[in-house]
């Protein structure tokens, strides 16, 4: 049986603790299943179980999320007969590392990051690879104490050079919500009979394919790469890409697509070419799974970019 576990992450003060409370005071998330709460990080806050709107809730403190082991987690669950698990996580703490260690059950369905307004800059600026971290794989980044004076197209930028997809909320000190519509245009025209991608817009076009791969489907794309011989690579094939920081040098991993092409064998590894693709949405062992395969319509040599790695 599927365990759902609910992931609520973000820094000291950012409002974690208030919002699960007030989730299990509402009936309509809260109405009487045995839920596990781990609580991996205590803040000032405190929770108080007499105000759930059910008895069924157990919490569990956690001193350290990363040395908790797998099977320690699922006998926690097993003990109090949990059905599904809210997680408060550590903000300084990696999540990765936690997921890592989830039981085979246990499946993320929800993951919302909460955001101080006034500090979420700085935390960004100072510790840029924890808020990737956090930014990466949540559904919903809700700011609190947002006061006239925050520049909310700051903190639209920031959530939008790491996470294209998740909603962006803004509460302001007296609790009134309001939901982020600021459009992002694409550098790009993604109608376009041949899709033009420039030298540094390569990061943000991989990115939004991965994100939205059938919107790409059938589409027709030029680019500059450096040449990839993967060896898993069959023949006939090559994977064109580009090195892409995402916070930090140590980040840096390079990021490209299969692509078919009859004179694959003939590019030398890390050569820069410009190509021009046909991309279909299809199974490939390289991939593993459904993903962009490129067909190539045209492969020529290219100058190196001024940027040899791109950034979002």
């Amino acid at each position: 049986m599927a365990i759902p576990v609910y992931v609520f992450t973000g820094f000291l003060d950012s409002g974690k603790t208030r919002f699960i409370q007030e989730t299990l005071e509402d009936k309509r998330f809260n109405a009487g299943e045995k839920t596990l709460l781990l609580v991996c990080e205590e803040g000032e806050e405190e929770f108080h179980p007499e105000k759930f709107s059910g008895p069924n809730v157990y919490i569990e403190v956690i001193e350290d999320q990363d040395e908790i082991p797998e099977e320690e987690l699922e006998a926690l669950r097993k003990k109090y007969k949990a059905s599904r698990v809210c997680v408060e996580l550590n903000g300084m703490r990696n999540i990765g590392d936690f997921y890592a260690k989830l039981p085979e059950s246990w499946v993320i369905y929800q993951e919302i990051m909460f955001a101080e307004a006034g500090t979420f800059p700085m935390y960004n600026a100072n510790m840029r690879s924890l808020v990737v971290d956090k930014l990466g794989g949540c559904e919903m980044v809700v700011f609190n104490r947002v006061t006239e004076d925050v520049d909310k197209m700051e903190l639209h930028k920031i959530v939008r050079g790491v996470n294209r997809r998740c909603d962006i909320v803004y509460e302001d000190p007296e609790g009134n919500v309001q939901y982020d519509e600021i459009e992002d245009p694409l550098p790009f025209d993604i109608d376009a009979d041949v899709i033009e991608i420039g030298d540094d817009d390569y990061a943000l076009w991989y990115r939004d394919v991965t994100d939205d791969m059938k919107k790409y489907s059938g589409k027709t794309v030029k680019f500059k790469a450096q040449v990839a011989h993967p060896k898993k690579a069959e023949k006939g094939c090559f994977v064109p890409g580009r090195f892409v920081m995402t916070c930090c040098v140590e980040d840096i991993q390079f990021m490209g697509f299969v692509c078919q092409w009859n004179q694959a064998e003939q590019l030398t590894q890390r050569d820069w070419v410009t190509v021009t693709a046909k991309i279909s949405l299809r199974y490939h062992k390289m991939y593993k799974e459904m993903g962009p395969v490129l067909t190539a319509l045209e492969v020529v040599p290219a100058e190196k970019p001024q940027q040899d790695v791109v950034t979002f």
